[in-house]
């Protein structure tokens, strides 16, 4: 075995030495989480100074006009979306949704405008694939998009639907749709925790039924659709539909993430959830156009461009999950609570500000929705968005995301990249070393290996939030992880978990070797490649956010079967969902550091460990469980202080330790930012085919505007024209406006910063007429604009994907990925 394991006093050392510490990380002392499902009584709560912030959306009703915003600030921030995630599985019983065009007719049937003018007051925007128009990638595949030309069509829906039906054997009688002489039942599982989805369900149900189905309504908050919908074999059909909601911790400039997670089995976010156990849905397509964005196997940015195109056609077209709407949220803070970062992707609960946030008392009492739904383990738990808030701050990452412009930087692993990609190759160095899962130990990688690309890693260790310093273990253990569980060795495998492993083994496979060169840096050898150097680095970042006898223990529990690492394995098996936040789940964590503590014992994964050094490990994690009653033990600046079930609140206290390596204030500097901006747009009401049209575009802040024409068949005009002032004009050529079909037309237009990604939108209709048309004079919009808070428009949603590495969470795996709301 190969010895890269540097003695415990060096770490120790170089990890502090040389660095200037603050006391403590935050403005303020503690945070309580408080839920209050009723937003009207949250909002009274932080008006009254009772919370300080609302962690969920106030409907826009409440907060119109001067008097209802007295004592707030009000936040319009990125928010939620809102989707329909469809079950496929074909089985003896019939299920409709068996066939991909009654799937895809669904398009038709749900009425997306309805939802955003009507259920969301016009605080949101239709949405049909994962990207939507706020998200940096949606202009990359908005043709695709424009052309799919989904509009609500009840007759049409109903066309296809029966057409599927009848071909499949079913016959509609007296109205009613029969199979095997029996009704054909839809069962929607529907959120009834959140009017929104409760009203989406509704309608849906009423539709389904005016068409001769029999629907049967299932309502449950998330915490149920873990189990019926997350959790059950799809072959069961107890759901057919179900209405989901998705958040997001970051954003992301280069989501390589999110359509993987939406479409593509290989995920674990499909029906079926890669259960061995379970049927699932298969779409080898999908998987190959996700797995290539995701691992980075293009050559340039047009290829992967094209990927992403391929990818969302073939989702769309296949409508297991189909996307409705995403929302602008309206948050509120009291008035007396500064230092809010307001994130292009989580919005205002984004990790950065509890750190940031400010307040006369030094406390804040932030309400949420929930407190957590589902299970608190960084391996295939921590899905949910409410429990992201929390742990998004007791946990520090590696790399995280800009606000505004959604790049890669470094937080506690500055890095170095070098890159022979994406057709050169690396030679690797004779100690550099990879975990063999069938050996089980640490082995030189050949003296011919070769990698794409090396990031070396400089991290900035502290101590645990149990008094323990972080060290090389830590970093190493939780390589070995994520190359054990991310490999599956036979079938009767241990290390593998249905949701965990299919989509580590991605990961893995682009790991070729590390080679540790002292105690707090080293170099990681990887097959991937990215245009943009940070991302390269996003990829190879090796990290732990739990000290590596927690995950030790988490492993010997989860191996035990006394409980699973995700829903789908817990539930299939009939045992309990790791969370290290239970007392009875940390308490068999606790039981095997005990186990560990008394036979010595030193894991395969970290070879000439000290018998000291092993008692004090174990020993802290033991006692810090016996003291707290819970496992969370991290290396955030809040560690976590108590949680009360009954109560529904978690309370969080600042890590006041001189380890911890940034002071209060080291990301104030993300409080302020300038948007790209349209003051106004000349767009003609009538534009004569086959002339020259022009249209006036006054802008601010923005580098460039790009527009979409689309005529009344579909087809796309689409230019791209640099800004050299705050006015710019765009020409549209008399070749392109004679291309244009006589009617009704539309143009999109966005106006784009490098600096801050988040483009301004404006929308207009206009009719085309034929030659010799009288037109009248041209009418100039001017476009309302919020100077303390810029709106970002009706267009501005969820980015998702996502996180802190949502995935990074632990150790390398990599899932910055959308979360569960």
């Amino acid at each position: 075995m190969m010895k890269w394991l540097v003695a415990v006093p060096i770490i120790l050392g170089v990890a502090v030495f040389g660095e200037a510490f603050a006391e403590q990380g935050t403005y303020v002392d503690s945070i309580k989480f408080i839920q209050y499902l009723d937003g009207n009584i949250a909002l009274e709560e932080v008006r009254n100074g009772n919370l300080d912030i609302y962690y969920w959306t106030i409907p826009s009703d409440r907060l119109e006009g001067k008097d209802a915003q007295r004592g707030l600030h009000v936040f319009n921030s990125t928010g939620g979306s809102f989707s329909m995630l469809v079950n496929p599985a074909e089985t003896e019983q019939f299920n409709p949704f068996a066939d991909r065009d009654a799937r895809f007719a669904l398009n038709y049937l749900v009425d997306r405008k309805l939802f955003v003018n009507e259920l969301m007051g016009g605080f949101g925007a239709p949405t049909v694939s994962y990207y939507d128009p706020s998200h940096p990638e949606y202009l990359t595949i908005i043709e695709q998009v424009e052309g799919f030309n989904f509009v609500y069509n009840p007759a049409l829906a109903e066309e296809i639907i029966s057409k599927s039906m009848i071909e499949r054997g079913a016959v509609k009688t007296d109205g009613m749709w029969l199979a095997d002489s029996a009704p054909v039942e839809i069962t929607i599982f529907i959120r009834s925790d959140d009017p929104i989805r409760k009203s989406i369900g509704e309608i849906l149900a009423s539709e389904l039924e005016r068409i001769g189905f029999t629907v049967s309504r299932d309502f449950g908050d998330l915490n149920k659709a873990f189990a019926v919908v997350y959790g059950s074999d799809p072959a069961g059909l107890q759901w057919h539909l179900y209405t989901e909601g998705w958040g997001s911790s970051a954003f992301v400039r280069y989501d390589s993430v999110g359509i993987g997670q939406m479409y593509a089995p290989w995920f674990s976010s499909m029906p079926g959830f890669n259960d061995p156990t379970y049927w699932n849905y298969e779409n080898e397509k999908l998987d190959s156009l996700t797995q290539k964005i995701y691992t980075g196997n293009y050559s340039d940015a047009e290829e992967r461009a094209s990927l992403i195109q391929d990818g969302v056609t073939e989702g769309i077209s296949e409508s297991v999950r189909i996307f409705l709407a995403s929302n602008t949220d309206q948050y509120v803070v009291n008035e007396g609570t500064s230092g809010i970062i307001n994130d292009f992707g989580a919005g205002i609960p984004s990790r950065f500000t509890p750190i940031n946030a400010r307040s006369d008392d030094g406390d804040i009492a932030i309400g949420v929705k929930h407190i957590y739904q589902g299970s608190w383990n960084p391996v295939a738990g921590l899905t949910d968005l409410y429990s992201n808030h929390i742990w998004g701050i007791l946990s520090d990452p590696a790399t995280f995301k800009h606000p505004y412009t959604g790049e890669t930087f470094p937080v506690r692993a500055d890095y170095q990249i070098e890159t022979a990609g994406p057709d050169g190759k690396l030679d690797l160095p004779d100690g550099a070393i990879t975990w063999d899962p069938q050996l089980q130990e640490w082995t030189s990688v050949p003296h011919n290996a070769s990698a794409t690309s090396k990031a070396t890693f400089d991290f900035k260790f502290s101590k645990w939030h149990n008094g323990e310093w972080m060290d090389m273990n830590d970093i190493m253990y939780s390589l070995y992880f994520v190359m054990e569980w991310g490999s599956e060795a036979g079938e009767n495998d241990k290390t593998f978990d249905s949701s965990f492993t299919p989509r580590a083994s991605q990961y893995t496979q682009t790991i070729i070797g590390v080679n540790p060169v002292d105690a707090d840096t080293i170099e990681v050898y990887v097959d991937y490649w990215h245009f943009d150097e940070n991302e390269i680095a996003d990829w190879a970042a090796l990290w732990s956010s739990v000290p590596w006898e927690i995950t030790a223990a988490m492993e010997d529990v989860v191996i035990d079967g006394k409980a699973s690492f995700s829903r789908s394995a817990a539930t299939s098996k009939g045992i309990s969902w790791l969370s290290l936040l239970i007392p009875n789940d940390a308490g068999l964590v606790r039981e095997s550091l005990l186990e560990f503590s008394d036979e010595g014992h030193v894991p395969a994964a970290l070879d000439g460990l000290g018998a000291g050094y092993l008692q004090d490990r174990y020993g802290a994690s033991a006692a810090w469980i016996a003291e707290n009653d819970h496992a969370v033990i991290s290396n955030g600046p809040f560690y976590l202080d108590s949680y009360s079930p009954e109560a529904r609140t978690i309370r969080v206290s600042a890590f006041d330790d001189e380890s911890y390596p940034f002071p209060a204030g080291q990301w104030s500097k993300f409080e302020e930012v300038k948007f790209p901006t349209i003051r106004y747009a000349d767009v003609a009401d009538i534009v004569q085919k086959g002339e020259a049209l022009e249209i006036e575009i006054g802008t601010e802040g923005a580098d460039s505007v790009i527009y979409f024409l689309t005529s009344s068949s579909g087809e796309v005009i689409s230019q791209t024209q640099e800004i050299s002032a705050d006015r710019t004009v765009i020409t549209v050529s008399a070749e392109d406006t004679q291309s244009l079909g006589i009617g009704a037309g539309n143009i999109k237009i966005f106006a784009a910063s490098e600096s801050v990604l988040k483009p301004d939108f404006y929308e207009s209709s206009f009719l085309v007429v034929d030659d010799g048309a009288i037109l009248p004079t041209q009418t100039t919009t001017e476009i309302e604009v919020v100077e303390a808070e810029p709106e970002y428009g009706i267009w501005i949603a969820l980015l998702v994907a996502i996180t802190i590495g949502i995935g990074a969470y632990f150790g390398v795996y990599k899932r910055r990925q959308s979360v569960k709301a």
